[in-house]
């Protein structure tokens, strides 16, 4: 296992975000001159020429001779033999899978329901298998994987590669998730939280495209929160910012399962919600309680509000705090549309300090319940492409 950190505000932090800017432009554009490339980026050209010779030399760009206006130029595009990466999202009841080239063109994708209480062997063991079925239905092999990246529905120290707190995960605690995952495709691993993923392919290819700050909010059976200041995911200290589910409403209500009392996720979570209809037989599933709110259920849409209200209140502490330009709202429960993002709205706007033409806008997530397995590929790409200081198992 190895760890490279660059200092913030250093030189190899610098050149590290104007890889990132050059990679991101081609991307956007799918191929440029370099004196585009410069007018794209605000970068000099001479630091623009460096940059391709470094990443063409390395195998990440491509680069070939071009006429524009009668000029000769130098067209740069991201190199197709570079290769393809993997994206993972273990939701609690779910597990997506996807393959991607660099350009962010998914290959192939598949999902599988997951037991209750699954376990990081078991699950590891199936997406290992999954992967290889993929790359065998696009004809490549598990060579040609250049980086994977795993998205899962707790905490995640970036140090160590595990579960941060422990009980969020039951069968995942104490284990090095990128670690086993690597033993298995012996290729390099990535690991991060669901919603800060979430928040990234949001960010990247949906609902909060343009925004420099944001905070992303999935809600379902758990509730997490992703943070977007100045254009780049936010982890904070030890990788811990984000727990909005965990975020206490209530000192005195019910046990959360991360241990504490009153979260807001044991209050407005998935499980909340099922159990406040359960006197009046409700539904069984939270799929079916959106549906029967949006085909005008009183008791399903009344369950709804009420989590959305205290979400709501959660949210103004986040807009207090951080004053995000856009929240957008994804998961499961998103789903629900207007009948969560109504009263959400208006509890929001009601606790906030500043004016309400200054609150953040309240939007539904583009990417629906793909977000976090999309935020997974653009995680391997990123960090295949361009590398980084996030853990990650490299090659042995």
């Amino acid at each position: 296992m190895s760890m490279t950190r660059a200092t913030p505000g250093s030189q190899t932090s610098l050149r590290e975000a104007n890889r990132a800017r050059i990679v991101d432009a081609i991307k956007r554009h799918g191929g440029l001159t370099q004196v585009e490339l410069a007018g794209a980026t605000g970068l000099s050209p001479a630091t623009v020429s460096n940059i391709v010779k470094e990443l063409t030399a390395s195998g990440v760009l491509h680069t070939t001779p071009s006429t524009r206006s009668g000029r000769r130029a130098q067209h740069v595009t991201l190199a197709r033999a570079l290769g393809i990466v993997a994206g993972v999202h273990f939701s609690q009841r779910h597990m997506r899978v996807a393959l991607s080239d660099v350009a962010n063109t998914v290959v192939a994708e598949h999902n599988m329901p997951l037991a209750k209480d699954h376990r990081a062997d078991n699950e590891l063991d199936k997406a290992t298998r999954l992967i290889a079925d993929m790359l065998d239905s696009v004809d490549a092999q598990m060579d040609e994987i250049l980086a994977v990246g795993i998205a899962v529905p707790a905490p995640v120290d970036i140090a160590t590669g595990e579960i941060s707190r422990s009980g969020l995960m039951r069968g995942w605690d104490g284990i090095s998730i990128a670690d086993l995952m690597h033993r298995r495709i012996k290729r390099p691993v990535y690991v991060d939280n669901e919603a800060n993923l979430g928040a990234l392919a949001e960010f990247r290819l949906g609902a909060a495209r343009g925004r420099t700050n944001v905070a992303y909010l999935r809600l379902g059976q758990g509730i997490g929160a992703g943070l977007i200041i100045n254009g780049a995911v936010f982890r904070g200290f030890s990788s811990g910012a984000g727990e909005f589910g965990h975020m206490t409403i209530d000192e005195h209500g019910p046990l959360c399962r991360c241990g504490n009392r009153g979260c807001l996720e044991a209050i407005a979570g998935g499980p909340a919600i099922l159990d406040s209809l359960r006197e009046g037989n409700g539904p069984g599933k939270l799929s079916d309680v959106i549906v029967h709110a949006i085909a005008g259920d009183p008791l399903c849409t009344r369950a709804i509000a009420d989590a959305a209200r205290h979400i709501g209140i959660a949210a103004a502490n986040v807009v207090n705090l951080i004053a995000p330009e856009r929240i957008v709202v994804g998961g499961e429960l998103a789903r629900a549309g207007e009948l969560l993002l109504g009263p959400l709205r208006h509890s929001l706007e009601r606790s906030v300090v500043m004016s309400t033409d200054k609150v953040a806008d309240i939007v539904q997530g583009q990417l629906g319940e793909r977000a976090e397995l999309m935020g997974a590929v653009l995680y391997a790409i990123d960090r295949a492409t361009i590398g980084g200081d996030d853990y990650s198992i490299p090659l042995s």
